[in-house]
């Protein structure tokens, strides 16, 4: 006969006298011998419950994990999508390399605020920049402004390709000076000397081979037959001269230069030759200009006073395809930050906001014409 039932507090199951224990009232009867067994203060595990809780909580997880990823990949109207731009410059150790990344640094302390990145590139030069632009490789570039010029009107190595009316200014930089380093112990005084020598002239598709060959047909020297021409990276050139397997280079560059002080610092001493009698090379070239190197900048120079040479203009160009808002975005940066580019480096001490409009061929593209429009330095 059973007695009456009394709620166990431990485990919520009805005691049965004298037969045993009702659970839950699902008629599971445990055993009386179950009796003895001693309460431990916890609730006996239900196995179903238990194995259903922890399909929910992978469940979970994995649907918390999916829409994170997606989240990631798809950031909908509340973040909007990252742009990546790239910037040609030059060999690392001229003043290209250094110009890039400063542009790329002040763009991308406002990431947050014109969603673009900014990364460098160092490549071969003007030639390359120019090319890789209007193939859509890079966005912009940094190139000499003869270069500009002859891309735009389809000459030099743009002559079987014709005028790349894609091609689009943003703003020109420092001046560069056709550089001619030479070897004290080579005997070369004048640019005249270079006959009969080994001289490096630059890369193919470098600014400064073109601007050696004019600088030596003007002097009336055939750089096929009279010389021994090189064609080694602006970069390699300083080796080169104190290893003794060159007897002088030129380099198209602004001043202070890392190759040319590498240059000049080395065992074998050196000095840079004038390039003078310019009046009928000036008279062809209309982005040629009058220049001169400053000899301070390199004190281990052999060279007593500032040296006369001639010189292009630094420009940076992109192509018609780049959206407006990216150009206009790097030309508010660099010209909102005026200032503080100059201190970039001392190539730029002698920059104005006026001569960066200068030694442009190609026309502006219409980001940058937004922007200069907008601060009073186009009409």
């Amino acid at each position: 006969m059973r007695g009456r039932p009394e709620e166990d507090w431990h485990t919520g199951c009805s005691l049965i006298r004298p037969g045993g224990m009702h659970c839950g009232g699902r008629g599971v009867i445990i055993n009386s011998v179950n009796r003895g067994n001693k309460l431990r203060g916890r609730k006996p595990k239900n196995i179903r419950r238990y194995k259903e809780m922890r399909k929910l909580i992978a469940i979970s997880v994995a649907l918390f994990f999916v829409f994170g990823v997606l989240i990631a990949l798809n950031p909908g109207e509340t973040q909007a999508r990252v742009t990546f731009v790239t910037i040609g410059t030059g060999g690392i150790t001229g003043v290209y390399y250094p110009t890039g990344g400063a542009i790329a640094k002040m763009i991308n302390k406002k990431r947050k605020i014109y969603n673009i990145r900014a990364t460098v590139e160092s490549t071969g030069g003007s030639v390359f920049n120019i090319n890789a632009v209007l193939a859509g490789d890079l966005t912009f570039g940094i190139c000499q402004s003869d270069r500009q010029y002859q891309a735009w009107h389809g000459l030099a190595e743009w002559k079987h390709r014709g005028p790349q009316k894609k091609l689009r200014s943003v703003f020109s930089i420092h001046p560069e000076s056709v550089t001619l380093v030479a070897a004290d112990d080579a005997g070369i005084k004048t640019i005249q000397d270079l006959r009969g020598k080994r001289v490096n002239i630059g890369n193919p598709g470098s600014g400064q081979r073109q601007n050696a060959i004019d600088a030596l047909t003007n002097a009336g020297i055939d750089y096929k037959k009279d010389i021994i021409a090189e064609n080694a990276k602006a970069a390699e050139a300083p080796g080169l001269l104190q290893d003794g397997r060159i007897d002088a280079f030129f380099y198209t560059v602004g001043h202070p230069s890392g190759a040319i002080k590498e240059a000049t610092a080395g065992r074998r001493k050196v000095h840079f030759v004038p390039i003078t009698g310019l009046d009928k090379l000036l008279a062809k070239y209309p982005y040629y200009a009058r220049a001169y190197i400053p000899i301070k900048f390199y004190p281990s120079a052999t060279n007593k006073e500032d040296v006369p040479t001639f010189g292009v203009k630094a420009t940076l160009v992109t192509s018609a395809d780049v959206p407006d808002k990216i150009v206009y975005a790097i030309t508010k940066e660099v010209f909102d930050n005026f200032e503080t580019f100059k201190k970039l480096h001392p190539a730029y001490s002698v920059l104005t906001k006026e001569s960066m409009l200068e030694g442009l061929t190609a026309p502006l593209h219409p980001g940058a014409v937004k922007y200069f429009k907008e601060v009073g330095l186009l009409k």
